[in-house]
């Protein structure tokens, strides 16, 4: 009886078939293949998460006192003028300094401050410091593709594996803590009636904090319920 070509060559490949479940089967004479369970990974040590916040992102502290006495009546009406500095750390220009300026000024008129007409009568000077300092430096760049490899060799022969990690993250910026210092002060005598300090820390060139929202976020911080604070006695007449 002649068998068709078709059905020989269908029969075949069913023997083979049937004939390789055993050797699937078994086990690899090295012991267990790469990427099975047994596989002892080079490389399965889980890279550094870059990705986590630091809990002092865009926290606010902050700080305030108030002279003793009937003197701390002054403060809250009446003209007053801004006048900034850079503090510590590295130069804060004049152009810098603007936004910590409007910010404070924007503060004083919520206040019940006139900033608009400036006068010798009962004037208060509103005497800023803008400071800044690394508090985490940035990352280091890495490659973003990390191995390692490992071979096992037996009796039947060797076997080699190869790990690859590949991480796309990028290098975090520095954490940098900005620092903004108020003092108000009698225009005629310096004696300071108010003063306080307001840090907050942020990712250097970080698009979501610029230097204006920096400077509204402490800005509001100090005088928030302006002009309580904590009440001392008669202060000095600068921001040494």
């Amino acid at each position: 009886m002649t068998i068709p070509r078709g059905a020989a060559f269908a029969a075949g490949m069913a023997v083979m078939l049937i004939a390789s479940v055993p050797a699937q089967a078994q086990h690899s004479p090295w012991g267990p293949s790469w990427g099975s369970p047994g596989w002892s990974n080079p490389a399965g040590s889980r890279l550094p998460d870059r990705r986590y916040r630091d809990q002092r992102e865009g926290r606010v502290e902050v700080s305030r006192f108030v002279v003793a006495g009937p003197a701390a009546e002054a403060l809250g009406h009446g003209p007053v003028t801004v006048e900034s500095e850079s503090g510590d750390g590295p130069w804060f220009a004049e152009t810098q300094r603007a936004a910590y300026e409007a910010a404070i000024v924007d503060a004083l008129v919520g206040a019940g401050y006139d900033t608009q007409h400036p006068s010798d009568v009962q004037a208060q000077v509103a005497r800023l410091r803008i400071s800044r300092h690394v508090l985490v430096p940035a990352e280091e760049k890495k490659s973003p593709v990390s191995g390692s490899a490992a071979v096992s060799v037996g009796t039947h022969g060797s076997a080699y594996g190869l790990a690859v990690n590949v991480d796309m993250t990028k290098p975090r910026a520095a954490l940098v803590s900005t620092r903004l210092d108020a003092r108000i002060a009698d225009k005629a005598t310096g004696k300071v009636l108010w003063e306080g300090y307001a840090t907050i820390a942020t990712r250097e060139g970080d698009d979501d904090w610029s230097e204006s929202r920096i400077a509204g976020k402490l800005a509001s911080a100090l005088f928030d319920n302006f002009p309580q604070g904590e009440e001392i006695e008669p202060l000095g007449t600068s921001l040494d």
